[in-house]
């Protein structure tokens, strides 16, 4: 990972989520000419988030792309558009939409590479928004990973923080491969310290915010954070909690997690999913396929429960994870 360096007289620079976001297609717009952005409310509105806000001012109305309301059409401009040589940056404003793409994701841009034997690039990234928390009702709060990476051919990654927001964005836009970045809501306003100008978050690489011994706690997306606040709460009960960040969802960093669970010997997956069918199964199966005699514990998972996200406030509050939850759960899991 290419980090930019920090002078020792300055004090770490801070910024929010939604605006690393911003300042991640900025860098990738100054740095690659071929590269436009599209999507519904992009140019003239700034985005429904914001987070495209100024962009058209500086770029202009031929890179910066204000589209009819035709997610199949978006889409399926993006593959063209990446299949003939330029490199598309593409807006689904709600991940919910994808079942009005899928046809284009699944059967197209997934697979186009490998139908025509490596010949054809798809340098395509797609930026869309995940999550509950706002009121956006069911049909606007959805997590949908699984759908995605559940497709050969495609990358997924799910920033958490500012920092990982502007730099995955920056490598994403950088592959030759069709890569989603599945952003947050509820964590537009989250600060943190992004240096400035252009640095590369890799892709396929797990990172261990916190250290531990007794416990191995694995996320992605906002869930880190209640995590992380987990881990803290943890620790009146005697348990030594090492969290890992996952960022990249596919390509997954498999051997980060086995190292951990190695050493720590119990593991609890979190996501903001339905916990049925979600992504922690898949790391679930690959822990006891390659850390079973590690493990003195069945592996735990947290996740939402199998309904539709509810409307009113205080039903999603209580329907979406939580660091509570997380400590019910490893407390279970440990008989503490």
């Amino acid at each position: 990972m290419a980090e930019a360096q920090l002078k020792d007289d300055q004090a770490p620079r801070k910024l929010a989520y939604v605006n690393a976001i911003t300042e991640g297609l900025h860098e990738v717009l100054k740095e690659q000419p071929e590269a436009f952005l599209a999507g519904e409310d992009v140019a003239g509105a700034g985005s429904v988030f914001g987070y495209t806000s100024g962009l058209l001012a500086e770029f202009g109305e031929h890179r910066v792309i204000d589209t009819p309301i035709s997610e199949k059409g978006i889409m399926g401009l993006g593959v063209g558009a990446a299949a003939t040589g330029c490199r598309p940056i593409i807006d689904l404003m709600f991940m919910d939409f994808l079942g009005e793409c899928m046809d284009e994701v699944a059967n197209q841009m997934a697979k186009m590479r490998y139908m025509f034997g490596g010949h054809a690039r798809l340098p395509v990234t797609v930026l869309t928004m995940s999550g509950a928390g706002m009121s956006l009702a069911a049909q606007h709060s959805q997590s949908l990973e699984v759908w995605l990476t559940h497709l050969p051919g495609l990358k997924v990654v799910a920033p958490a923080t500012p920092y990982d927001a502007k730099g995955l964005i920056i490598s994403a836009c950088r592959d030759d491969n069709p890569v989603f970045v599945l952003l947050n809501k509820l964590s537009l306003a989250l600060q943190g310290e992004v240096p400035e100008g252009a640095y590369e978050v890799e892709i396929g690489k797990a990172n261990v915010l916190r250290e531990g011994k007794n416990l191995t706690l694995i996320a992605y997306s906002r869930m880190v954070h209640e995590a992380m606040q987990a881990a803290d709460q943890l620790k009146e009960f005697g348990i030594d909690a090492e969290v890992i960040d996952l960022r990249s969802l596919s390509p997954l960093d498999t051997d980060t997690i086995v190292k951990s669970v190695k050493k720590t010997h119990r593991a609890v997956i979190v996501h903001e999913a339905v916990r049925f069918s979600g992504f922690g199964g898949e790391l679930a199966a690959q822990i006891q396929e390659l850390a079973f005699d590690y493990l003195d514990a069945p592996v735990g998972r947290v996740g939402a429960p199998f309904s539709p996200v509810p409307y009113s406030p205080s039903l999603e509050q209580s329907y979406m994870p939580n660091a509570k939850r997380i400590v019910a759960e490893t407390r279970r899991l440990l008989g503490v």
